[in-house]
């Protein structure tokens, strides 16, 4: 009975301490429930949970970005727009000048390598303000992509290689019929046996050099769980087509950006520049290349999210981008990144965007009016920030 009480008593203190880290996935476990009554069993279906991966990819991606800005104390309010363009250009250039799909992606990423380096600069070298610089890009950007599809309207794309970006899923082993998507399984299975293993295996390293440590109990049921829902999220694809390739593409991004986050020395200044800009500058890092290095890497970001949302509607439209900023601004604050700066993971950062995505999904099954959707899309957004801000403050 001690032990029981003891280990309840260490729970309740493990969720105080971590509240803010914790909140996301409650909020997310809550906003799906509350959808699968509502909407009467539709919103757990093996189409619409794929459905859902495909939407949340560009908004995701996004999010990683604008979660480096943001951890460095400055925002981007043109990544809207500068997606929204960078699927126009793709599309313009494939369908209307008939070049290589290949090519035509690595022109529209050094596209926005040249973006990011503008903003960059002049929020670096000239000391324009980021807010009023990438304000005057979503300005800029969003006439531009206006006049790219004046003449010629909505671009319908064609093209196989890019819609698949969207819209195709991983192929299965040859001659399977069983309903069932294997190699969906059997990522699911490689991801649960990973996460166990990179678990374990941070534990010893804590317990090695004394850190404090969960109790065994706590620990194992914390693995259950997170590898159980990973497995019914895969078995929720594999019956249906399987991994959707946006969500490899999101996975792939997300992986590299969280290993440079928490394993590099960029990683290590980032946060350390976020956390305090001048004692950084002064430890020796270069915070101007820093930053730059961030305004790059979401423009970049930004033109694979252009694919995305491109390749997802199989043509480019002029309102493209219209309010994707926001969404990946809400996703990253949702995600426990913090309104002063300095601290914020890009993993939690896709979480907020599942949690931005299933508001959008669940109101889209339930044909709720848009304007209703941005009201309650608010109301989540400021009461998150709101519990981060006084999480802190305790």
């Amino acid at each position: 009975m001690g032990k029981s009480q003891n280990g309840f008593k260490e729970l309740v203190t493990l969720i105080k301490t971590n509240a803010s880290s914790y909140m996301m996935y409650f909020a997310l476990v809550v906003i799906m429930l509350v959808f699968q009554i509502w909407t009467k069993g539709a919103f757990f279906t093996a189409q619409n949970i794929s459905n859902l991966f495909n939407q949340a990819a560009y908004v995701g991606v996004l999010a990683i970005g604008m979660t480096l800005i943001l951890i460095l104390k400055h925002i981007d309010l043109s990544c809207g727009y500068v997606a929204g363009l960078s699927g126009a250009v793709a599309a313009i250039l494939m369908e209307k000048m008939g070049v290589n799909v290949w090519l035509a992606m690595l022109i529209v990423l050094l596209m926005g390598l040249a973006i990011g380096f503008y903003q960059g600069t002049l929020v670096t070298k000239m000391g324009i303000p980021a807010f009023i610089t990438t304000l005057a890009g979503m300005f800029i950007f969003r006439g531009l992509l206006s006049r790219s599809l004046a003449k010629t309207g909505t671009i319908i794309v064609t093209d196989p290689t890019f819609k698949a970006m969207c819209q195709g899923f991983i192929p299965d082993i040859p001659g399977n019929h069983t309903g069932v998507h294997i190699v969906t399984m059997i990522v699911a299975v490689i991801a649960v046996a990973a996460l166990i293993w990179s678990q374990v295996r941070s534990r010893k390293n804590k317990q090695k050099y004394g850190f404090p440590v969960t109790s065994t109990w706590i620990f194992v049921t914390g693995l259950v769980v997170v590898s159980v829902v990973i497995l019914l999220a895969a078995w929720m694809l594999a019956i249906y087509k399987g991994i959707p390739i946006s969500a490899c593409i999101v996975g792939v991004i997300l992986a590299a950006y969280a290993f440079m986050l928490s394993k590099t020395k960029l990683g290590r200044h980032i946060y350390g520049i976020g956390g305090n800009d001048q004692a950084a500058e002064l430890s020796g890092v270069d915070v101007k290349k820093v930053t730059l290095f961030a305004f790059c890497s979401m423009a970049v970001l930004a033109a694979v999210s252009g694919f995305l949302y491109t390749s997802r509607l199989s043509s480019a439209t002029p309102t493209a981008g219209l309010a994707f900023e926001m969404d990946a601004i809400a996703s990253s604050y949702i995600g426990g990144t913090a309104v002063s700066g300095g601290v914020g993971k890009v993993t939690n950062a896709i979480i907020g965007t599942f949690v931005i995505m299933s508001l959008t999904n669940g109101m889209n099954l339930l044909t709720i009016d848009i304007s209703y959707q941005y009201i309650v899309k608010g109301i989540i957004f400021i009461i998150a920030v709101a519990f981060d801000v006084k999480s802190r403050k305790k």
